[in-house]
């Protein structure tokens, strides 16, 4: 995958029993499946679970000694149904996504998944991207796992507990027949800790061994009437089992000597911020020894009523630490305790904010509101607590904010989808503007300045079905656009398809970058590179002409500006029935210099003629208009002040960083801006004949300066 070697990751993998593993929490849980048993494995990559994704697929030797089956599934519904291999047969198997956006789209087959139940352990691994770090709609996991019945497990964020999860969440849901979720959130997953690994175990019954000896069972079919019979055995069977689970096995956790009266309870998730919190007011030490009775969800659904019953009774107060909305936990403990009889006052939100991660800042804040109103005598003389927030206060910071223009989110230096944009902007100023339904992926910067382009985001793959509305009779057309990841994940039926069966008339760009690139550059079915265990170099244009598109354009370098707005222009403007296609593609530049910089060392380090082109700006020629950086962005592309003293503005510069692509001069050409880019190419061991240029340059350039000096000492101003 985009050349990247997860080698030293899958070495950790094979440490056996009484070895040390240190590492990040997704890490950790990848090893814990194998130390499981696991018979197969599968996944959509996406943050912040792509890494146990990556390193499995470089494992494959490892994977095959074991006798487990990986892939990388083509959407997270397809690594749902995955799990359909445990129904009829005893083995265990773990999927993985990032959530929620994945398991929105997973949701139908985790529905029928928990309805007809398991045999052997399912395990749904889900990436919270919830919070600061987050890409997607802030929503939570926890209202699928209530939907369907899929128990919930959110451990404590370290690496033994997360371990153990792993171990726990395989036995429930083999005790229970029931499919269990797995959340970990972003500071979960790359949470760094060690713990005493175990030896890998081969499956007990592999996938293999249920090809060769197939089974069925109609009572695990989502059938009418074995369909009433699940929702049945949900509540009569496997709800009680589960619950004995919990209990019996201790899964969830209570910490604290027990003499305060009031008590926190909170997702595992949101240990480590509590205990720092309370470290932070003097009632707790960094090992997680409080003073203030703490009792640990490590499994947020089901419930245990009398678990929580028995922490809250006799406290005057309790407070829920429930990140993210609507506050399922605190409503389900405050109907706990109602039929308990148990008349401890609940905080929750409304201490806490009612939306948003709880970070550091907000856990401390709302702690210290929760005991000064209910155990003020805890905080004692209150060690003076640092403001995390010092230097915001700083007026001088507040004014520099107001000078200084905030930098949004864009595209990489170099990357092959700015110009498209740029591209669309120049068609816009000739035809005016158009409806442009965007798409999930490193496009959708395209939303921002310097392009402003796109209206609106459905969902992976949706840009062309969201534009489907607009498939009328009018002046203008619609744009729809949508990466290559995007187009084999959901694209190709929804929009391509969809459009071809209605007639729309719109106009549908498909970014080609030949890598799943904004997940971290995972091989796709379009890839150009050969993979030994995937089939690669599968056409874009071919799929999109096989479900019956006519009008089909490819370009193959999307760096060439004009023939880009050209198209644009013929797609938006021709008398052609049925959806215009266009294809763009050219290589995620972040992977190819991942790819190309180590052959360009290794090259130069053999002596061998390696030749670099860089792009840069003469300040003679530039007038300073910054027209060139409004229609680019690129990053590497800035402006310095210049000593011309005709010049008043700042003339466009070119940093170190300058890939080499080469847009900002096609821009200009495109665009017909000034012609102040020049392009220099830097030899490494340069050859006889190099050299020999080079100096023939310098005198024929000497000669010039010289005679233009002498020129103007006898031609004064």
């Amino acid at each position: 995958m985009a050349e990247r070697s997860f080698a030293r990751e899958v070495e950790d993998l094979k440490l056996g029993e009484g070895q040390i593993f240190r590492g990040e929490g997704i890490l950790a849980i990848t090893k814990a499946l194998l130390q499981c048993g696991v018979g197969y494995v599968a996944g959509y990559q996406g943050s912040p679970i792509s890494h146990l994704m990556d390193v499995l697929n470089d494992a494959q030797d490892i994977l095959s000694d074991l006798g487990v089956h990986f892939e990388s599934s083509a959407s997270e519904a397809t690594a749902a149904a995955t799990l359909a291999a445990s129904v009829m047969y005893p083995i265990r198997g773990a999927v993985t996504w990032k959530s929620t956006v994945g398991t929105n789209v997973a949701s139908d087959a985790l529905a029928n998944l928990a309805s007809g139940g398991v045999t052997g352990g399912a395990l749904i691994i889900v990436g919270e991207d919830y919070g600061e770090g987050s890409s997607i709609m802030q929503e939570r996991s926890h209202a699928f796992a209530m939907k369907s019945q899929i128990w919930l497990l959110d451990p404590r964020p370290n690496l033994p507990s997360i371990v153990k999860a792993v171990e726990d969440g395989f036995e429930l849901s083999e005790a229970t027949n029931t499919p269990v979720m797995l959340e970990v959130r972003i500071r979960c997953c790359h949470v760094h800790g060690s713990f005493v690994a175990k030896d890998n175990r081969r499956p007990a019954f592999t996938v293999r061994d249920a090809v060769e000896n197939p089974v069925r069972d109609t009572n695990r079919i989502v059938l009418p009437p074995a369909s009433f019979l699940h929702e049945q055995e949900k509540v009569t069977k496997r709800w009680p089992a589960a619950i004995e689970f919990i209990r019996s096995r201790k899964l969830n956790e209570t910490f604290g000597d027990g003499l305060a009266d009031v008590g926190i309870v909170m997702q595992g998730g949101m240990y480590n911020g509590v205990i720092r919190a309370l470290t932070a007011l003097g009632l707790a030490d960094v090992w997680g020894n409080t003073r203030v009775p703490l009792h640990v969800l490590n499994v947020t659904y089901p419930l245990v009523d009398d678990e929580l019953a028995g922490f809250c009774r006799g406290k005057r107060a309790v407070l829920m630490v429930e990140e993210g909305a609507p506050e399922y936990l605190e409503q389900a403990l405050a109907n706990i305790l109602r039929k308990a009889d148990v008349p401890t006052r609940i905080e929750g939100k409304g201490v806490f904010p009612v939306a948003g991660e709880l970070t550091a800042t907000v856990m401390l804040d709302s702690l210290t509101a929760f005991f000064e109103k209910h155990a003020a005598d805890l905080l004692g003389n209150r060690p003076p607590v640092p403001d995390p927030r010092p230097i915001l206060a700083d007026p001088k910071v507040k004014a520099l904010a107001q000078v200084v223009p905030p930098r949004p989110a864009g595209f990489c230096t170099g990357c092959p989808e700015r110009p498209i944009f740029a591209a669309m902007k120049l068609v816009e100023k000739e035809l005016g503007p158009h409806h442009i339904a965007a798409d999930i992926g490193c496009h959708l910067f395209s939303i921002l300045p310097p392009f402003n382009i796109g209206a609106t985001t459905m969902g992976y793959g949706l840009g062309p079905a969201s534009a489907s509305a607009f498939n009328v009779a009018a002046d203008r057309r619609s744009i729809a656009v949508m990466g290559d990841g995007g187009f084999w994940h959901n694209g190709l039926n929804s929009g391509i398809g969809n459009a071809v069966f209605n007639k729309s008339d719109g106009v549908i760009l498909v970014v080609d970058n030949h890598y799943s690139a904004a997940t971290g550059g995972q091989d796709i079915m379009s890839s150009r590179a050969l993979n030994r265990i995937r089939q690669t170099n599968n056409s874009i244009v071919k799929a999109v002409k096989g479900v019956g598109a006519t009008w089909v354009r490819q370009i193959d370098r999307t760096y060439d500006v004009a023939r880009l707005r050209d198209t644009l222009k013929e797609a938006l403007t021709s008398k052609a029935k049925g959806p215009k296609v266009i294809v763009a593609s050219s290589e995620c530049m972040l992977n190819k210099q991942r790819r190309i910089r180590p052959l360009t060392a290794a090259a130069v380090k053999r002596g061998e003629r390696v030749v670099r082109e860089r792009f840069g700006v003469d300040e003679d020629v530039c007038t300073g208009d910054h027209a060139c950086i409004r229609l680019s962005g690129c990053p590497s592309l800035s402006v310095k002040h210049t000593d011309d003293p005709l010049k008043d503005d700042p003339v466009a510069a070119i940093d170190n960083s300058c890939v080499g692509c080469g847009n900002c001069g096609e821009v200009s050409e495109a665009a017909v801006l000034c012609p102040s880019f020049y392009r220099a190419d830097i030899i490494q061991n340069p050859n006889g004949f190099d050299r020999l240029a080079a100096r023939i340059r310098g005198a024929v350039i000497g000669f010039l300066q010289r005679r233009h000096d002498r020129r103007r000492l006898a031609f004064p101003s």
